[in-house]
């Protein structure tokens, strides 16, 4: 790896998972799929949370949401820390110009996230939603970006962060959420569903038509590319494609089974990092801080929680992951689940009465979320022990099968000391909502 100091692009997607054609996906995705091609793709790259912004917060920060606070969405009323030091912060100190194109949705404030130059709508209030989400439309972050690199109104090395609003839902009361007409859906006959999901027309459908919109984000990331290669920086430039958790379909987002926590993870550095290369050890999103600290040879806080994955970069000697952790406690409901994850294993624990799957309400109010509403009957177990080599898609829970009960103890201790290490607030019991002070009624003597 070469000690000169990159440019860093790190574009982020809504959604989408690793629903992409370089990881086996069905669907065409030319420009992304050239990015891994001459750069290196980490087949098992989790989210810290199966939801946005928690796991946002944890790719800003390297830590994890019930550490950095925030454990539910931003516009709900959920923030950082107040001594939260995000990634632009860490940056400027290094010498970084550090600019914000589209999507965020860590801070309902951009303003807290330490970028020098926001080049995007302001504001998360859900009156101004509809306009930010047509700003943040992938078509539109790509053409602001091009302007800005043929513009040379940037000193280097810079720092963008370049979020684009799909592949979320847009209209979930009515149809899928995904229908647009500015969005090219593919074939439904065509479609090869996810094995977690049931092939059912309904299904294909909604898949056809978030295919669209997966082509849109395909396409803006060629619009950039080309656009760093005419402004003459694209050697000289990182670029780190990522996602922040799976697919808006049901046992997907709002889920701790792999089909929620799955995230993207693509990194190009021409000429340093060594092209057509894929990882398959266990790397979080918390990890992704302190390798670009360690990549700048700048020291990594000891607050930070994730650890470095440069020598895998680079070929030296790399102590990989024996597992991650992930979780989710406040979305639309509150739905307090810890996991634990090891190549081998998948343990999930449950705090509350909660629904044998949660469907986030996106999701539950499209026509596949109503179809499929019955995979909420039924009361969850309060543990789950999945072996994911024998059972990929976490279908059999052996959390009372006699040959797994020492894969039961070890999992649960790991994850029970874990979450006393970082002083896990469930812990404590219930976490209550952001707004409980407004909630909460008024008591008299």
């Amino acid at each position: 790896m070469s000690n000169s100091t990159p440019n860093i692009l790190m574009f982020h997607c809504h959604d989408l998972g690793r629903y992409l054609g370089c990881y086996g996906r069905d669907i065409e995705t030319p420009n992304i799929d050239a990015i891994a091609e001459s750069g290196v793709l980490f087949e098992n790259h989790y989210a810290t949370a199966p939801q946005c912004s928690p796991s946002r917060g944890s790719r800003m920060t390297g830590r994890y949401p019930h550490v950095n606070g925030l454990i539910g969405l931003a516009h709900d009323g959920w923030m950082l820390n107040a001594d939260e030091v995000t990634l632009p912060a860490y940056l400027n100190r290094c010498g970084y110009e550090t600019h914000l194109f589209g999507l965020q949705h860590v801070a309902d404030d951009p303003d807290r996230l330490g970028f020098d130059r926001i080049h995007s709508g302001r504001s998360l209030s859900p009156a101004v939603l509809p306009t930010i989400q047509k700003v943040n439309r992938a078509r539109n972050v790509a053409a602001s970006l091009e302007s800005f690199f043929e513009s040379g109104a940037f000193d280097a090395p810079f720092f963008i962060s370049a979020g684009v609003f799909e592949a979320h839902r847009l209209k979930p009361a009515d149809g899928s959420g995904f229908d647009d007409p500015s969005y090219v859906s593919d074939d439904p006959d065509t479609i090869d569903p996810p094995a977690f999901l049931p092939d059912e027309p309904v299904v294909r459908k909604e898949l056809a038509a978030m295919h669209g919109m997966i082509h849109a984000v395909d396409d803006a990331v060629g619009t950039i590319t080309r656009a760093l290669e005419a402004a003459g920086i694209d050697e000289e430039t990182l670029v780190v494609f990522t996602t922040e958790h799976g697919i808006a379909f049901p046992r997907a987002k709002g889920s701790c089974y792999d089909p929620g926590i799955e995230a993207a993870l693509i990194m190009q550095y021409p000429s340093v990092i060594d092209g057509g290369v894929r990882c398959e050890e266990l790397i979080s999103n918390i990890d992704l801080v302190p390798t670009l600290l360690d990549l700048l040879e700048e020291p990594i806080p000891e607050r930070i929680e994730g650890q470095s994955f440069l020598s895998l970069l680079t070929g030296k000697t790399y102590h990989p992951r024996e597992q991650l952790f992930a979780e989710i406690t406040w979305h639309d409901h509150y739905v307090p689940v810890r996991a634990i994850r090891t190549s081998e294993y998948k343990y999930l624990r449950s705090f509350w009465h909660l629904p044998r799957v949660y469907i986030p309400n996106d999701v539950y109010t499209s026509a596949v979320g109503r179809e499929l509403h019955d995979l909420q009957s039924g009361q969850r177990p309060y543990e789950e022990l999945y072996d994911l080599n024998a059972d990929p898609h976490e279908q059999t829970n052996l959390i009372d099968h006699p040959e797994y009960q020492h894969v039961r103890i070890q999992l649960r201790e790991r994850l029970g000391h874990w979450m006393e290490q970082t002083d896990d607030p469930l812990l404590d019991g219930p976490v209550f909502p952001a707004d409980y002070d407004e909630i909460l009624p008024e008591h008299t003597d």
